[in-house]
């Protein structure tokens, strides 16, 4: 069993990092399913199984293709949904309403929203990155050394890290998490629900989730941790040992289990946690108020939760 084995559970838990999905080999053959919000038709995902990973905004989702290109739905007054074309990304983010994409050559591009400068990838650091996260108007790029760089909105700090040595980030609207490389976390932004001081200490952490202003922890154990503002409960999760991956939206909270099956606390003014039934789940993610779901199509190569995220550490750890 991989409980208490720090090293194997970051293989499991690599995919939790909501926005920071890396592709899997091309044997996978997935579909999206989507629930929740739906006005802008965010919540329903192209047809296709072909898909490798998933990130979702406020009201707009975007998903990685087996052949490195790109798709978007939902709202697109900003052209949030509108990726650029191409063949050769690794991974996306999505935040309130922009996005972004880690290229194979360890580039970065944005699009969408630019008020904030939250899509504009600083040029002269435009290299050496592993990872993307995007939040409500800021961006967060990790480097192959462990620092992260950050763009956009800075008011509350939530674009400027406070260290190195990091494995994973996450954002959120206005803050911002880095899981550093000894089971610990970092938090930088703002701070108006504790979302900065409340941060669990210890250093057996091995993912992290931010939603727009509340966070998510994922142990070594399994288990889950939340912090930050708990109305609608969506900053207290539940019990249990057995979770791979978590994801964070504004009300809402979701938690991928070992066995495939998902779990869904916080609001649901709009079915965001009304789950689709089914344990055959292999990666989640959480938008502002809908989510997305990968599932195998039948006949694909099925390595589940644990093959997922050992694909996405792999992947995030390559130099392309």
């Amino acid at each position: 069993m991989m409980r208490n084995k720090r090293s194997a559970m970051v293989l499991v838990a690599a995919v939790a990092a909501v926005n920071l999905l890396c592709v899997a080999q091309p044997t996978f053959a997935d579909f999206i399913v989507g629930w929740g919000r739906n006005d802008f038709g965010q919540a329903t995902p192209p047809a296709g199984s072909n898909y490798v990973a998933i990130a979702g905004g406020i009201y707009h989702s975007l998903a990685l293709k087996s052949d490195g290109s790109l798709v978007g739905w939902g709202f697109n007054a900003y052209g949030q949904d509108t990726p650029p074309g191409g063949n050769d990304f690794a991974a996306i983010a999505a935040g309130g309403h922009h996005g972004l994409a880690l290229k194979s050559d360890s580039t970065v591009v944005g699009w969408g929203l630019n008020n904030w400068g939250q899509s504009n990838v600083p040029v002269d650091l435009n290299n050496n990155f592993t990872a993307v996260a995007a939040g409500g108007y800021h961006s967060l790029g990790l480097k192959s050394d462990g620092s992260v760089v950050g763009w956009g909105r800075d008011d509350d700090g939530q674009a400027t890290a406070p260290g190195s040595g990091y494995e994973a980030i996450a954002a959120g609207g206005y803050h911002s998490l880095g899981l550093k490389s000894d089971g610990s976390i970092d938090a930088w932004g703002n701070n108006d629900y504790d979302q900065i001081s409340d941060v669990p200490s210890g250093y057996d952490f091995v993912a992290i989730a931010a939603g727009s202003y509340h966070s998510l922890a994922l142990k070594s154990d399994g288990s889950l941790v939340g912090w930050g503002p708990d109305d609608y409960g969506k900053a207290t999760p539940p019990g249990g040992y057995d979770f791979a991956a978590i994801a964070g939206g504004i009300d809402h909270s979701l938690g991928l289990k070992l066995d495939g099956s998902l779990f869904a606390w916080g609001g649901n003014i709009n079915g965001q946690t009304d789950i689709p039934s089914g344990d055959n789940f292999v990666g989640i993610a959480a938008g502002g108020y809908h989510n997305l779901a990968l599932v195998p199509a039948p006949g694909a190569l099925l390595l589940g939760s644990i093959g997922l995220g050992l694909a996405g550490w792999l992947c995030s750890r390559r130099t392309p």
